[in-house]
């Protein structure tokens, strides 16, 4: 009866140590990381942004801040671990402005895939990349053919901070909401990503900013209809500046905030019962290393 007992109390102060987990990967202990792990159903989620200006109202670090609130609150409600915010990206388009840190590309691609192959040799198998800058698309699409190169033993899966929505229903609302308040001012620095700042951090938002900066589009290479460029987002927008952040309100900022929570929960739901691409990609890699073996035709 007495080992009975002991028993149950070492089941239900698992159960509660458990349940008290920290979502951020920086807060667990060494003991805590094993079981952090299994909660998760070896899910690692990274929030990613960059260091960069954001007109004359936000912070630098108004992607990584985006990223890092709705990873953190997504976990809370279906456990994941959060790996420490990714700052490395691509912004060599914005060097010319103050604060901006610009690594190489060579540099950003190694850390990133080194990064990756430490969260996996830590124990998870499936890793999660949402993004909230625009310039790291470009960067993102290419690594995830990259990592086709050589057998990893991880799935990585990309999502939008800024596109996701767990139904239709969510989508509708929002976009009804961003015309009714913001105007149709959203973009870089605009009133979609400022309202977000004003809901999770007012403090940092200057509301009083007065600056002549603004977000309009000069098309200084209008005379290019047939081809593009990498100068192309200095020639439209050289203040790191698109839309009008003067919309931003705090309501629209925590409907953002709750719809996009929403939908990362959903996508941690959705990856930690995939089967799907991990079978897909270890067939993949089988069939890569022995090319004239691979089955042709249906």
């Amino acid at each position: 009866m007495k080992r009975n007992l002991l028993l149950l109390i070492l089941i239900n102060l698992f159960v509660r140590v458990s349940a008290q987990l920290p979502v951020k990967w920086e807060e667990l202990s060494s003991a805590e990381f094993v079981s952090a792990v299994e909660k998760a159903e070896k899910v690692c989620i990274v929030p990613m942004g960059v260091i960069e200006k954001h007109g004359p109202y936000l912070p630098l670090a108004t992607d990584l801040l985006r990223a890092r609130d709705v990873a953190y609150e997504a976990a809370k409600k279906e456990y994941a671990v959060v790996f420490p915010e990714f700052y490395f990206g691509q912004i060599n388009e914005a060097r010319h402005q103050p604060g901006v840190i610009a690594y190489s590309p060579e540099l950003v691609m190694k850390i990133l895939e080194e990064t990756c192959d430490e969260i996996s040799r830590n124990g998870f198998e499936k890793i999660i990349l949402l993004n909230a800058h625009g310039g790291n698309n470009g960067m993102l699409s290419y690594l995830s053919m990259a990592l086709l190169n050589k057998r990893h033993d991880y799935t990585v899966y990309f999502a939008d901070a800024s596109n996701l929505f767990a139904d239709d229903v969510q989508r509708k609302q929002l976009m009804e909401e961003y015309n009714k308040l913001a105007k149709g001012t959203m973009g870089h620095a605009g009133s979609d990503e400022a309202s977000h700042i004003l809901s999770l951090r007012p403090d940092l938002y200057k509301e009083n900013c007065d600056s002549s900066e603004s977000g309009e589009n000069l098309n200084r290479l209008k005379n290019l209809t047939m081809v593009t460029t990498g100068i192309d987002w200095y020639a439209q927008f050289p203040n790191q500046y698109s839309g009008d952040a003067a919309y931003a309100n705090k309501e629209l900022g925590d409907l953002m905030r709750t719809t996009f929570i929403n939908g990362l929960a959903k996508a941690f739901k959705e990856v930690k019962a995939d089967t799907v691409a991990p079978e897909l990609l270890k067939k993949f890699y089988d069939d890569s290393e022995k090319p004239l073996k691979t089955k042709q035709g249906k």
